[in-house]
C-alpha cells in the first residue's frame, strides 16, 4: 500500500491545496484526515517519488505539506516486449489495466491481415487508462507504445520474436522470452505462417481457444510475474 500514489503536476512543491474530485477522493473514499501521509508523483518527474503529510482538512479542501522527495523507480524486473496484432480497440482497453499491473515494458500493435480494418487507437485514451492503473499499483513507468503496419515489419525488426501459435510445442520455461508475438481472432493468414515458420513458436498447455485478450494476459503473466 506503501508505494500506490497520486499523479498530480503539481507534486513536488512545499505545499499541496486539494480541492474538487480530488478532495473527494482522497478525504471521502480513501478517507485520509489530519496526519495521514500520502504519495504522489509528477508526470513530469515520475521517478520521484513525493510524501505529503496531510495539515489541514475543511469541508471542501484539503492543506498538505511535503515530507520528503527521492527517486523511486517501481517496474518489473523482467522485460517484455508484446507484438500484438491489432483487435476491437474495446478490448485493448479493457486489459491495458492488467498488462500495466503484470509489469509489459512495450506493446507494438501490428496491423496482420485478419485484424479487423479501420481499428482506430486512441493513444491518448490509453495513457489515461494507463494512468489511473499505475496509481493503483505503484507503478512508475508507462507502457511504450507503437504501431507496426504487418507482421513482417515487426518480426524484421525483433528477429529474437517468439510466436504464438497453433501448434504442438509448449513451453516449461519461459525465462527467455523477451519478445512475443500473438495474433488477432482466427490466428495468422497462411502467408503469415510461412513468414513466421522458421520463429520458434509455442502454445499455452491448455485445450482451450483463447481469445486475442485472454492469452495475451495469460502469456505475459507466465512471463513477467
Amino acid at each position: 500500500m506503501a508505494l500506490i500514489y497520486i499523479l498530480d503536476d503539481e507534486a513536488g512543491k512545499p505545499t499541496l491545496h486539494i480541492r474538487g474530485d480530488l478532495h473527494k477522493y482522497l478525504i471521502k473514499v480513501r478517507r485520509h484526515c489530519e496526519g495521514n501521509e500520502i504519495n504522489f508523483r509528477s508526470r513530469e518527474n515520475i521517478e520521484i517519488l513525493h510524501r505529503y503529510k496531510v495539515e489541514e482538512v475543511e469541508p471542501r479542501s484539503a492543506k498538505l505539506s511535503l515530507i520528503s522527495s527521492e527517486a523511486h523507480e517501481v517496474k518489473s524486473k523482467k522485460s517484455l516486449h508484446v507484438g500484438w496484432c491489432i483487435i476491437d480497440s474495446n478490448s485493448i482497453e479493457k486489459v491495458l489495466p492488467s498488462l500495466c499491473e503484470i509489469g509489459v515494458e512495450r506493446v507494438s500493435f501490428i496491423a496482420c491481415e485478419r485484424s479487423q480494418k479501420n481499428t482506430k487507437l486512441d493513444f491518448k485514451r490509453f495513457q489515461r487508462i494507463m494512468e489511473a492503473s499505475m496509481q493503483q499499483c505503484g507503478r512508475s513507468t508507462y507502457i511504450e507504445f507503437d504501431i507496426y503496419k504487418n507482421v513482417e515489419a515487426f518480426v524484421a525488426k525483433f528477429p529474437d520474436t517468439n510466436v504464438f501459435d497453433f501448434c504442438d510445442e509448449t513451453l516449461q520455461d519461459y525465462s527467455s522470452i523477451k519478445t512475443v508475438l500473438i495474433g488477432c481472432e482466427g490466428g495468422f493468414s497462411q502467408k503469415e505462417k510461412e513468414l513466421l515458420s522458421s520463429f520458434k513458436r509455442f502454445r499455452l498447455d491448455t485445450p482451450m481457444v483463447l481469445r486475442s485478450e485472454s492469452a495475451v494476459l495469460a502469456i505475459a503473466s507466465k512471463i513477467v510475474l
